[in-house]
C-alpha cells in the first residue's frame, strides 16, 4: 500500500469477511486494512455487527468466509466491552506483571552487582572483566527498555484512570465492576501491543479521565483498532473510519466529523445519480410504450428495449431511513423563572459531596451540569425533583413548569410488562392504534412491540423511556445520562430533538459531543458549589483553561512577592518555618512533576527514533542508521539520568509527607 509517496506497512487486513447466522447474514464480503500506526474507528448502529468483526479480528471466532491476515510477529491485545480484570492480586502487583521480564533483569543486575563486589571475583581480572561486561550489556538493555522508569509509567496511567496510591494494596476482585474493567484497560495499555482492539473504551468514564485517555492514545506508538459511540472521544483519536451499514462495511479516511460530512455527499451523489437513471429509464420505457405497436416506429422500440434489458441498473441508495423519528412538544408554556436553586447542597445521609450549590434555569435553556464521577450530580437532580430530601437551601420552581425525568438507572420501567403495555397503561384512551404508531416512530415495530421489557437491551430500554417521555408533553426535561446505551444515530435524533423542543432542558451527560450540540451553557459541579459558564462545552473547556492558567500567574506573582505576614512574637518563628517548609515542598513537587513531564517527552523522542530506525528505507542506509543511533544513545542517557533525579526528588518529597 503507497500513501503519501511512501510505502506504508499494513499490520492487518480483513478480506472478504461473512458472517451468518443460521440463514441470515449479518454482514458479507467486507474488507478492511489496519496501517502501522494508523487510528481506525468502526462504527454503525447496534447490532450492525462491529463487536462481532472485532472478536474475529481478535481471534476469538473464525469467518464463515473469507479470512483475516496479520503482520508476521504482530501482538494484538484486545478489550472486550465492559470486560473486567478477575483477579486477586492487588492493584500494584497486577500492573507490576506486564514488567516480569524487567523484573527479571533488574534483578539478574543486583546478582552481577554482587559478585563484582565478591573479593574472588574482583582478584580475577579476566572474570572480573567478564562479569563487568554482562553487567554493562545487560544495564544498556534495561535502560534501553525503559527499565528505570517503568514504575512511573504504571503510577501515571493508574492516575490517568483516578486509582491513587490508596488503591494500589487493595485487591482487584475487591473492586466495582467498573474499575475492574478500567484496570484491564490500563493493563492493556501498559503492555503496549502493536495493535489496540478496543471495543467501547469510554463506557462510564468521566470526563477528566476521557481527556486524559485521548491524550495516551493520540501519543500511543502503536496502532489503534476501536469501536465507540463517543463522537467526541473519534474525532480526537482517529483518521480512519469504517462504516457498519446494510451488510457491508464503507470506508472514510478522516476523523468522525469527516466521515459524517463525506457520508452526507456520497448519499447525495448516490441519489443524483440515481434519480439521473430513472428518469432516463422513465423516458426510455415511455418511448417504447407508445411506439412498440406502431409499424413505423417499432424497430425504434425495440432497440430502447434491448436498451434498456442491456441498462446496469444501480440500486436504489440505502440512507438512514429506520432512524427513530420523535419530537418533544410541551403540553402548555411555563413562565420565564422555570428553576432556582439558593445555597443549595448535594450529599445524602447529611453528608455533602458540593455546596453552595446555586442554579437560574429561564425558559428556553439547556444547561448542562458536568463534573467528576462521584460529585453527586445525578444526585443534585434527585433532589431538585424531591426524590432525595435537601440538605440545605432552597429549591424552587416557577410559574407552569410541567417537569419531566429521564432517569439513567430505567428504574421507572417495569420489567414484566410488554412493550406496549409499558406505554399503554400510562395512557389508557389513547386508541391501541395510535400506541403502536407511536412505538413504531421509536423503531418498536410488529413484534417488538409484544416483547417484554426484562428483555430488552439497554439501548431499546433507553428508546422506550424516550417514547414515554415524549408522551408526558412536559416543557422542563430533566435528563440524567440520556446517551448512555444509544447508538451514535440514535443520540443523533435525540440532539434534533431537543434542539427543537420548544421548553427548558437540564441535563447531566459525560458525553462531550452531545453537550456541544444541545447545552447553551455548561455547569461545573465540585467540592466548592456551582461555577456557571455561558457557552457549550468547547467554550468550557476553553474558559477552564484560561482561567487555570490565570489562576497560576497569580500564584507565581505572589509566591514571587514574598508578603510580610504579621503574627504574635512567640508563634512568627514557627509559622515563619511552617511557611519556609511548605514553600520548599512545593518547589520539589513542580520539580518532579517537570522531571515526570521531561521523561515523558524523552520517552517519546526514543520511541520516534526507534520507530524510524525500523523503516524500511532505513535498513540499508548504514549512515543514517548510524545517526540514529548516536541519537538513541544521547536520548536513552538523558533518560536515565532524568529517571535518576525524579527518584531523587521524589524520595525527598516522601520524606516531607513523613
Amino acid at each position: 500500500m503507497k500513501k503519501g509517496g511512501w510505502f506504508t506497512v499494513i499490520l492487518l487486513q480483513v478480506q472478504q469477511v461473512t458472517r451468518r447466522f443460521g440463514a441470515s447474514v449479518l454482514f458479507e464480503n467486507v474488507s478492511m486494512d489496519v496501517p502501522e500506526h494508523g487510528r481506525v474507528a468502526l462504527v454503525g448502529r447496534n447490532g450492525a455487527g462491529k463487536s462481532t468483526l472485532l472478536k474475529m479480528i481478535a481471534g476469538e471466532t473464525t469467518p464463515d468466509v473469507g479470512q483475516i491476515t496479520t503482520k508476521r510477529g504482530l501482538t494484538m491485545g484486545y478489550q472486550a466491552q465492559n470486560a473486567g480484570l478477575a483477579s486477586t492480586k492487588t492493584v500494584w502487583n497486577e500492573m507490576l506483571s506486564v514488567f516480569t521480564k524487567l523484573i527479571a533483569m533488574e534483578k539478574r543486575m543486583h546478582e552481577l552487582e554482587a559478585q563484582m563486589s565478591d573479593p574472588n571475583v574482583t582478584a580475577d581480572q579476566e572474570q572480573f572483566a567478564q562479569v563487568s561486561s554482562s553487567y554493562d550489556q545487560l544495564q544498556q538493555d534495561f535502560s534501553d527498555q525503559n527499565g528505570y522508569g517503568y514504575q512511573a509509567e504504571i503510577r501515571g496511567v493508574l492516575h490517568g484512570f483516578e486509582f491513587d496510591e490508596d488503591y494500589y494494596d487493595k485487591p482487584i476482585n475487591e473492586l466495582s465492576g467498573g474499575q475492574r474493567t478500567q484496570l484491564a484497560l490500563a493493563k492493556l495499555l501498559l503492555e503496549r501491543p502493536d495493535l489496540l482492539i478496543l471495543d467501547e473504551p469510554t463506557n462510564h468514564l468521566d470526563v477528566e479521565t476521557l481527556t486524559w485517555l485521548e491524550g495516551y492514545l493520540q501519543g500511543y506508538p502503536g496502532a489503534i483498532l476501536v469501536v465507540s459511540h463517543d463522537r467526541y472521544f473519534l474525532d480526537h483519536v482517529v483518521n480512519d473510519v469504517y462504516d457498519m451499514a446494510h451488510g457491508g462495511l464503507d470506508h472514510y479516511p478522516g476523523n468522525y466529523s469527516h466521515y459524517i460530512a463525506a457520508k452526507a455527499e456520497r448519499l447525495r451523489l448516490s441519489w443524483k445519480e440515481y434519480d439521473k437513471q430513472q428518469a432516463e429509464i422513465s423516458k426510455l420505457e415511455d418511448f417504447v410504450n407508445k411506439n412498440i405497436v406502431r409499424a413505423s416506429t417499432t424497430k425504434r422500440a425495440q432497440a430502447r428495449r434491448k436498451q434498456l434489458e442491456k441498462m446496469d441498473k444501480l440500486d436504489r441508495p440505502e440512507g438512514d431511513d429506520k432512524a427513530a423519528r420523535f419530537s418533544f412538544k410541551p403540553r402548555r408554556q411555563s413562565g420565564n423563572v422555570v428553576l432556582d436553586v439558593v445555597n443549595g447542597a448535594v450529599g445524602y445521609d447529611g453528608h455533602i459531596l458540593a455546596a453552595p450549590v446555586t442554579l437560574d434555569i429561564k425558559k428556553h435553556q439547556s444547561v448542562a451540569i458536568v463534573g467528576p464521577n462521584g460529585i453527586g450530580k445525578s444526585t443534585l437532580l434527585k433532589t431538585i425533583l424531591g426524590r432525595i430530601p435537601a440538605i440545605q437551601g432552597q429549591i424552587i420552581f416557577g410559574t407552569g413548569v410541567d417537569t419531566g425525568y429521564y432517569d439513567q438507572d430505567q428504574a421507572t420501567l417495569h420489567d414484566k410488562k410488554s412493550v406496549l403495555h409499558e406505554l399503554w397503561d400510562d395512557h389508557p384512551t389513547t386508541p391501541e392504534g395510535d400506541i403502536r404508531s407511536i412505538l413504531g416512530s421509536f423503531l418498536f415495530t410488529g413484534a417488538d412491540v409484544d416483547k417484554s421489557v426484562h428483555s430488552l437491551s439497554g439501548g431499546e430500554r433507553a428508546r422506550l423511556l424516550l417514547t414515554k417521555l415524549a408522551l408526558r408533553h412536559d416543557n422542563f426535561l430533566m435528563l440524567d445520562e440520556p446517551t448512555n446505551h444509544l447508538d451514535i444515530d440514535s443520540r443523533e435524533v435525540l440532539e434534533t430533538a431537543l434542539n427543537e423542543f420548544d421548553g427548558t432542558i437540564l441535563f447531566v451527560s459525560h458525553d462531550r459531543y452531545f453537550i456541544n450540540q444541545v447545552a447553551t451553557q455548561v455547569v461545573e459541579l465540585s467540592p466548592e458549589g456551582t461555577t456557571r459558564y455561558l457557552g457549550n462545552y468547547d467554550y468550557y473547556v476553553a474558559k477552564k483553561a484560561e482561567q487555570d492558567a490565570y489562576a497560576a500567574k497569580e500564584a507565581e506573582e505572589a509566591e514571587a512577592a514574598h508578603p510580610t505576614v504579621t503574627a504574635p512574637k512567640q508563634t512568627q518563628v514557627d509559622y515563619q518555618a511552617q511557611k519556609e517548609q511548605a514553600k520548599a515542598k512545593r518547589k520539589l513537587s513542580r520539580q518532579v512533576t517537570a522531571l515526570e513531564d521531561q521523561m515523558a517527552d524523552l520517552e517519546q523522542q526514543k520511541t520516534a527514533i526507534e520507530t524510524e530506525m525500523s523503516q524500511e528505507e532505513n535498513f540499508n542506509d548504514a549512515g543514517k542508521l548510524g545517526d540514529l543511533q548516536a541519537q538513541l544513545t544521547t536520548i536513552t542517557t538523558q533518560l536515565s539520568e532524568t529517571e535518576d533525579s525524579w527518584t531523587e526528588k521524589s524520595l525527598e518529597l516522601e520524606e516531607f509527607a513523613d
